[in-house]
């Protein structure tokens, strides 16, 4: 089968950081699924795992882990899908990545596709959907419903790929007064659209923009970017006995910054529930198909912000660095090979 992987760390302008090469096609688990990948997006971690994690000497190394597809076979254990079903996910950190023409991943993580979707445009949403729900829902502790009314989340990189399906979450299913934070007017234009109640400039100083808002202070902060270098402004946003959750990698926090306003922090990381195989690993599979229903239903939209073409190296090496480079709006997608 076709596949995209690289051998050694490389800058993404490089041409070996990411090359085409063939591999020999997986084969299925007991409670796995083969499938055959039609679409797929770039996320960060990606970029990251390309930068830092260098392969074993010889072996090539598949990165992706947003997929949109058809199962065409099923392990002895499986009980969610059958071959023709159409199907998105992320899959798991600690398995081989989906830039190749088939896949191996476990049922639990895995979802219905939204009937209402291509399969580009539903490979744009299962990381950053399961991301920011753990993290509106879970982490944060938000109650679905309007049970928050007078409540205020701010989203730091609201433009991004966790930012994009955050804020149409948190608008259409809280009570919650959503501020997002964008730098320029693409990236603006592009959160008021999802609907964000307001959107400030995190290149400025957060508290005045809040005030100027008539935000005095806000009771939840989503930080998905920067967060060491915002972290004194997101503290002094934050009212006390406020809750603050990241998903991103400081190189250092200084928690200590959080204790006289007694302020909670908590850490989203997607790829926990899978690598722990955790008794509740199979939430994922169920907020998938929820979040496939409200795509179904015109609560949720897409987050597709670019389409690179086939999926091939030469287009997965753009992605990256365009990922690098901290202008992408929504998520980059490929599709085909």
């Amino acid at each position: 089968m076709k596949a995209i992987a690289y051998y050694q760390s490389l800058p993404a302008d490089h041409a070996e950081a990411l090359v085409d090469i063939d591999l020999p096609a997986p084969q299925p688990g007991p409670r796995d699924l083969l499938v055959e990948v039609r679409a797929i997006s770039v996320n960060p971690v990606d970029t990251k795992i390309r930068q830092r994690v260098t392969p074993e000497a010889g072996q090539p190394k598949v990165l992706g882990w947003d997929v949109a597809g058809v199962v065409v076979e099923v392990g002895a254990e499986v009980r969610q899908f059958r071959p023709g079903d159409q199907v998105f996910y992320a899959g798991a950190i600690d398995r081989a990545g989906a830039n190749s023409e088939l896949h191996v991943v476990d049922e639990r993580i895995v979802g219905r596709m939204p009937g209402s979707l291509d399969f580009a445009r539903a490979a744009a949403l299962p990381l950053t959907a399961v991301t920011a729900w753990e993290l509106l829902f879970e982490r944060l502790g938000v109650r679905e419903g309007k049970g928050d009314d007078g409540q205020a989340l701010l989203v730091t990189g609201a433009a991004g790929g966790v930012g994009s399906v955050l804020v149409q979450l948190a608008r259409q299913l809280t009570g919650l007064t959503v501020i997002g934070t964008a730098s320029r007017d693409e990236t603006r234009d592009w959160v008021q659209q999802l609907g964000a109640h307001h959107v400030i400039d995190h290149s400025q100083p957060l508290v005045p923009q809040l005030k100027a808002l008539g935000i005095e202070q806000v009771d939840l902060v989503a930080s998905l970017t920067h967060t060491d270098q915002h972290l004194d402004q997101l503290v002094e946003a934050l009212a006390p006995q406020g809750r603050l959750a990241l998903i991103d990698d400081p190189a250092q926090l200084d928690v200590v910054k959080l204790k006289r306003k007694s302020l909670s922090l908590h850490w989203e990381f997607m790829y926990t529930r899978s690598l722990f195989q955790t008794a509740d690993m199979i939430e994922q599979h169920r907020l998938l198909n929820r979040v496939s229903q409200l795509i179904d239903d015109g609560v949720l939209k897409t987050t597709l912000g670019e389409h690179f073409g086939t999926i091939n190296a030469t287009n997965l090496r753009r992605a990256h660095a365009l990922l690098e480079s901290g202008k992408a709006r929504g998520k980059i997608v490929l599709e085909g090979f």
